[in-house]
């Protein structure tokens, strides 16, 4: 049983609703505390009210093998961000906040959603993407799709760019955090993602990530993750990821028990196609340096992708199916 349902019955879940709420006051959801009264409508950075908006919510299988499973990963994936990533594979709903503008959710809409995907679509699990700056958002839904029978696993599946203070509100909540672990210099963070101070503000929320949930992946029956954490890294083109520094800093700083996940999937989208250093894929060689570092520093549980994966896990928000739908409608 996920830990929030306790957390509900004892009347604990409501009171972190509240907390959570009062953080869009003088908003301080991220790191960014653009400081907007995102209470009464007012937008930040991340071009967020009041309402979480969902872009997409589907059955995805292209997640790590313990977060799809076999019957697929509930995934909501939301829309506006509070990075600007210049490579982002999901552009078309990070970036594009008129496009989905009217896609803003009421608390008890975005409860149905969660719960279409338990009971309709029978998935392991919520994942949650990009869902940092509609934390109190997500926490309000909860509390109103527990009753009404929600009882799959929360995984919060995030860009890592997030406030450790809110972040301790979601201790008992959420099950399964996803984080990237993107950069491991602030010069190449501001350029890319524009964010000054992203290396230190996520190597904090991960450490408080992995304070509530351990280094352990602890799977059900089906081989499925119920509770744990998976550091995503993906690796860049001419070392612009500073993956040895990041991966050092998580194996000695955190632990090397915790799993990882070496991801191979980039390629030039969005503003990145006009950038030289980024208008190319990752080379077979620079990928493979990476997961030798991995080994190098002791990591025990590693997720590796085929060197042909820029090809695949192209979402498409644009089209009125699946974003991941491919090949007369499967998934890659």
């Amino acid at each position: 049983m996920p830990s929030y349902v306790a957390l509900a019955e004892s009347g604990q879940l409501q009171r972190r609703v509240e907390v959570l709420l009062h953080h869009l006051v003088s908003c301080d959801v991220c790191p960014r505390a653009c400081g907007v009264d995102r209470a009464n409508g007012e937008i930040g950075y991340c071009a967020s009210g009041r309402h979480a908006v969902v872009a997409s919510a589907c059955a995805h299988r292209g997640e790590e093998p313990p977060v799809s499973g076999s019957r697929g990963s509930g995934t909501v994936f939301f829309a506006n961000c509070n990075l600007r990533c210049v490579f982002c594979q999901n552009f078309q709903i990070s970036q594009s906040p008129e496009t989905h503008a009217a896609d803003a959710l009421s608390p008890e809409e975005l409860a149905a959603v969660m719960l279409r995907l338990q009971d309709e679509s029978h998935c392991h699990n919520i994942n949650l993407v990009s869902p940092t700056h509609f934390v109190p958002q997500i926490v309000e839904a909860l509390a109103v799709a527990i009753p009404a029978g929600l009882r799959l696993p929360l995984v919060y599946n995030t860009n890592a760019y997030d406030s450790a203070d809110v972040l301790w509100q979601l201790d008992g909540i959420v099950d399964v955090y996803l984080p990237d672990l993107k950069y491991s210099s602030d010069r190449v963070a501001s350029r890319l993602s524009g964010a000054r101070d992203y290396v230190a503000a996520s190597r904090e929320a991960i450490t408080e990530m992995y304070r509530q949930v351990g280094p352990d992946l602890v799977l059900d029956g089906e081989g499925t993750v119920r509770r744990g954490m998976i550091v995503r890294h993906l690796v860049l083109p001419g070392g612009l990821a500073g993956s040895r520094e990041s991966l050092t800093w998580l194996a000695k700083e955190v632990s090397n028990r915790v799993s990882i996940s070496i991801m191979a999937q980039y390629y030039p989208a969005h503003k990145a196609v006009n950038m030289p250093v980024l208008a190319r894929g990752v080379t077979h060689k620079e990928y493979e340096e990476v997961v030798r570092l991995a080994d190098e520093l002791g990591f025990e549980h590693v997720w590796v992708q085929e060197p042909r994966s820029s090809m695949h896990y192209r979402p498409d928000f644009s089209s009125e199916k699946h974003p991941f739908e491919r090949d007369g409608g499967h998934d890659v």
